[in-house]
């Protein structure tokens, strides 16, 4: 149906929130941040001076140690960030409604005559090739390329030498850093690695057109924002548990929920590995799958992929397939009741 050519639950594992390193301190001091920087390592001559340490192997991250009270603030910011997301996105309803209902209560001659007016208009003049494309595309995607603008735009900052520092401070989730709060969001749009950002990519464009068919792109969005919140919240419960200071960047906890709630809304639905399309398997299955072996790393303590931010934002999906969906999003005309009263009264 929506997705013959998504990856297999092994490789889905690959599409994770990278933690960029995880270490305790023995003495309390810094951890360092070690990343490889293969494009500034290109030889331009054959005989090369030698050249200063790249930022990225030498930069020094603070850390300290993790206590309970260090999830309050980012706690509050989880809550504080799904609330404005899930009423931001309710807003962002009511208003396309109202526009679309608005130009259809118009009188008759004046919804022709604007037409006609339109229609002369763009017999003039031919839409530019960027409008043109953008009328082209489906709802799912225009709401996915604007996302995906987001992640290339942090991607590209990444490549600039100056930016680097601040971009470990905010676009890195850290329960150790001195910026806690902003970056659990922030660091959902964050990819170093090229490979990582494909890989995401593909699996969120997958599993797209199924999520926003069934919920809407205004749902959608508020989920997406809040699952990537949750994510990090889940990664930083983890990492204050065990007492494991470190970084993580990535989309892959949002769209874990994503892939959780198509999987939970259509259970029965067939998926394919993309370089072997004769073996299907059923979605129901393939995110069980996915969540025991994020649950196995979380238990047996793997550091190579953040799968406590994959299990939260799983069941996060989940939630909102069963519960969140017809409960919250379901239960919002009082809301709407009140942004109505509030926009009718403020004009």
């Amino acid at each position: 149906m929506f997705f013959r050519n998504v990856k297999s639950a092994a490789e889905f594992t690959l599409y994770c929130k990278s933690p960029l390193f995880l270490q305790s301190s023995h003495n309390l001091g810094n951890v360092r941040l070690q990343l490889r920087n293969s494009f500034h390592n290109s030889r331009r001559g054959v005989r090369r001076p030698i050249s200063e340490p790249n930022p990225l192997d030498v930069l020094q991250i603070d850390s300290s140690p993790l206590h309970a009270k260090s999830l309050f603030k980012p706690f509050i910011f989880t809550v504080g960030v799904t609330t404005l997301s899930l009423a931001g996105c309710v807003i962002w309803e009511y208003e396309n409604l109202r526009s679309h209902a608005t130009s259809f209560l118009k009188r008759p001659g004046a919804w022709l005559n604007s037409h006609q007016k339109r229609f002369n208009a763009q017999a003039r003049s031919e839409p530019g090739p960027i409008k043109t494309w953008w009328s082209s595309l489906k709802e799912s995607e225009k709401v996915f390329y604007p996302i995906l603008a987001a992640n290339v735009l942090v991607f590209g900052a990444w490549r600039v030498r100056a930016l680097q520092p601040y971009m470990i401070k905010y676009f890195c989730s850290n329960p150790s850093g001195r910026a806690k709060c902003l970056p659990m969001i922030l660091s959902t749009f964050s990819h170093y690695s090229t490979l990582h950002l494909a890989a995401n990519m593909y699996v969120l464009y997958s599993f797209m057109p199924a999520a926003v068919t069934s919920l809407g792109k205004e749902q959608f969005v508020a989920m997406y924002l809040s699952a990537g919140v949750v994510s990090s919240f889940a990664s930083f419960l983890y990492k204050v548990l065990l007492n494991q200071p470190g970084l993580s960047l990535g989309a892959s906890g949002a769209i874990m929920s994503v892939l959780s709630y198509v999987c939970m809304q259509y259970p029965e639905t067939k998926l394919s590995i993309i370089f072997l399309p004769m073996y299907t398997f059923a979605a129901g299955a393939a995110i069980k799958v996915i969540m025991s072996i994020d649950l196995a790393g979380v238990i047996l303590g793997w550091k190579f992929f953040d799968h406590a931010a994959h299990l939260g934002g799983a069941l996060f999906g989940m939630a909102w397939c069963f519960w969140g969906n017809s409960h919250i999003w379901g239960n919002r005309d009082k809301f709407l009741q009140y942004y109505h009263n509030l926009r009718k009264d403020s004009r």
